[in-house]
């Protein structure tokens, strides 16, 4: 605004600078799409170590290529990626399920893998129930690596914004583990709470505790024991009791507490004194919950190897009635449920009514469910909900029988796969790494490969051959074939890192760790047929090892001229198309005038400066390397009419010096004059 000036003086008056720095994108950012062993389905989830991914999806499984591939990117210097876990819905995969109070929790990844492993706690401590009778908390873990989800309040009433299929069910900030649904009429009933409910406990003001049964006060607290009977099953069989005699809720002369909160805690005390000693790994919480009118002691067990138990509190043998007199005994069934309702099992306690087991379907994911749909987000697709990738592998587009490694697997439609991936690659300026099929392990038949059988020509893609033999962590480090673009994108993300994207991944820096050997051991002039193909070659040299020994794209065939023929080039080109375009978003509904095009052929130009200065384009000085253009000439009359400003960026590539000539010229003796 300008400055209103009053008095003879100095005035200060901020400006609005012209400068808005454009941040350079990541370029190493690989997506994982293929089957895992556990996780969840059809989500893109970031990692940033192998220990995430074991954490999320499992870890290394021998039918899962894409978990081999993860290991390998990491351990070649990969440091963010994205996994996608495909399962065989095509086949019948199904996750696991539980039904209590008329809700179905499901698993959000199928497979046996969820089987028994994730425990849902329905409690009401804390909940005003006045204020909404059918409302209760949800507390769901999984076992597996002791994660857990709290959910304060939810309700089954569907005017709520804290409607229990509304939170649970979020997108953003739902849970991560199960997705809830409605089998028939949402119930109009309370959530009978998980875990053991004792009966009504009143606090006498006069007399401290008492215990109330059947409405007279007793001073019967004092009394010293009680006997526990924990009964377990296996899916497969009922439920076998196993007692535990004699528990002392009070110390012989110690105090007893005059709070039932109090009184709550020795018995916690009481319990897992015991099942430390008879069931080691196995506790349980007291605590205090609503019953009624009044309150009751709820008891919560944790039994790791009998998710499914039923505690039963009875008077020992040898007298006493600290059980009774406390509410312990002679529970009804449906408050007798420690399993916290656990998915995949199929014995019902309490008010589970039913569990269905997750099913691994009858083979691997195929075709169908690797390319998803992208109306529903599943496969490939799902990667339409991230903001940034920058490569691709699908390993389980080339996947090998598991009694053959070097016969593909009939089942998986390799074009068609790559097919769709490379255009979802188009649309989000990302680059495909494609594996060589498993029967392609000679010269002859790479060729064949190459130049009729792959049928994606693209300059977002690079291709790769033989097949990789790396030790096996599963199988005594026994050697195994493997595809080879997890351990091609770690490389890449090396390069990116340590040269920049315009430094052709390939070369003597361009090591492969972890590989032993390949199927194919490429001579010069074998590999002087596949390069001119555009197929980048695998080789391996004393001193260097294993190396990556071509940076041709699927368009960089010799025949095809193409102006995208090298991957530093390609790459480059999109890892400015990326920048920019997000760089520039301010310039959206700014005024399309002369003021407008020099802010930004100075934000512009001032970022291609930067990596000009870094080395990443031809020519001596700027205007030999690069150029921004944005006036009158790029952006007419019309254009402006229309809402349009054109921006022309130009940069000179840096290519590869894919052939070193050397010359060597030799001198003779000269006569002396």
């Amino acid at each position: 605004m300008p400055v209103t000036t009053s008095y003879p003086g100095v005035y200060i008056q901020e400006l609005t600078s012209p400068v808005h720095t454009i941040a350079a994108v990541a370029t190493s950012i690989t997506a994982f799409v293929g089957y895992t062993s556990r996780g969840i389905d059809n989500r893109a989830t970031e990692i940033f170590s192998f220990a995430d991914f074991e954490r999320l999806f499992g870890g290394l499984a021998s039918n899962s290529e894409l978990s081999y591939a993860v290991q390998q990117f990491f351990q070649n210097g990969g440091a963010q990626a994205y996994v996608v876990r495909t399962p065989a819905t095509s086949l019948g995969a199904t996750g696991a399920n539980v039904v209590f109070g008329g809700i179905t929790f499901t698993a959000l990844g199928s497979g046996t893998w969820a089987n028994g492993q994730v425990l849902i706690d329905a409690d009401l401590i804390g909940v005003n129930l006045g204020a909404d009778p059918l409302a209760f908390n949800l507390t769901i873990t999984d076992l597996a690596d002791q994660t857990t989800e709290y959910f304060a309040n939810v309700t089954l009433s569907q005017t709520s914004n804290r409607f229990i299929r509304t939170v649970v069910n979020d997108p953003d900030n739902g849970s991560n583990l199960v997705n809830i649904s409605f089998a028939g009429a949402i119930p109009t009933t309370a959530v009978i709470p998980s875990g053991v409910l004792g009966k009504a406990i009143t606090i006498d003001g006069a007399s401290g505790i008492n215990a109330t049964v059947g409405g007279s006060p007793t001073a019967t607290t004092a009394s010293k024991d009680f006997s526990l009977t924990v009964s377990t099953s296996s899916p497969a069989s009922p439920p076998s009791p196993m007692p535990i005699k004699d528990i002392k809720i009070f110390p012989s002369g110690g105090a007893i507490a005059q709070t039932l909160t109090g009184i709550a805690a020795q018995v916690q005390q009481a319990i897992n004194s015991v099942l430390a000693l008879k069931m080691p790994g196995a506790s349980v919480a007291v605590s205090v919950a609503p019953n009624g009118a009044g309150q009751a002691l709820r008891v919560n067990a944790l039994l790791p190897q009998n998710p499914d138990a039923v505690l039963t509190f009875t008077s020992p043998t040898s007298g006493g009635d600290a059980a009774a007199a406390l509410g312990l005994s002679g529970l009804p069934a449906t408050q007798s449920n420690v399993a916290h309702y656990t998915l995949g099992t199929t014995n019902a306690f309490g008010s589970q009514t039913s569990s269905a087991k997750g099913s691994d379907g009858t083979g691997l994911p195929q075709t169908g469910d690797i390319i998803g749909s992208p109306a529903s987000f599943t496969g490939i697709y799902a990667l339409l909900k991230v903001d940034l990738f920058n490569l691709v592998s699908i390993p389980d587009a080339t996947r090998a029988l598991a009694r053959d490694p070097f016969s593909p697997d009939s089942t998986i439609d390799t074009s068609a796969i790559y097919s769709a991936t490379i255009a979802l690659c188009d649309q989000r300026r990302a680059f495909l790494l494609v594996d060589p099929p498993p029967n392609v392990s000679t010269v002859s038949s790479a060729v064949d490969w190459i130049s009729s059988k792959l049928g994606v020509v693209n300059p977002n893609g690079a291709a790769f051959f033989p097949r990789l033999r790396l030790p096996d962590p599963l199988h005594n480090y026994q050697l195994r074939t493997f595809a080879p673009s997890g351990v091609v994108a770690g490389v890449y993300a090396t390069i990116d890192s340590s040269r920049g994207v315009w430094k052709a991944p390939a070369g003597t820096e361009a090591v492969l760790n972890g590989v032993q050997s390949m199927v194919y051991k490429l001579s010069d002039a074998e590999n002087g047929v596949l390069n001119p193909l555009g197929l980048n070659c695998f080789r391996t040299f004393p001193v260097y090892g294993p190396v990556v020994w071509g940076a041709r794209t699927l368009v960089g065939a010799d025949a095809q001229a193409n102006q995208w023929k090298y991957v530093p080039i390609r790459r480059t080109a999109l890892f400015l198309e990326e920048s920019l375009y997000r760089g520039t978003q301010w310039v959206v509904f700014e005024p399309n005038d002369e003021r407008l095009w020099a802010a930004i052929r100075l934000n512009v130009g001032a970022f291609m400066q930067t990596y000009f200065l870094k080395g990443a384009f031809q020519g001596q000085t700027p205007n030999q390397a690069y150029f921004v253009k944005c006036d009158k000439e790029t952006t007419t009359q019309t254009d402006i009419d229309n809402g349009v400003v054109n921006i022309l960026v130009g940069f000179a590539p840096l290519y590869p010096a894919e052939f070193v000539v050397i010359q060597i010229e030799q001198l003779t003796g000269q006569a002396q004059a």
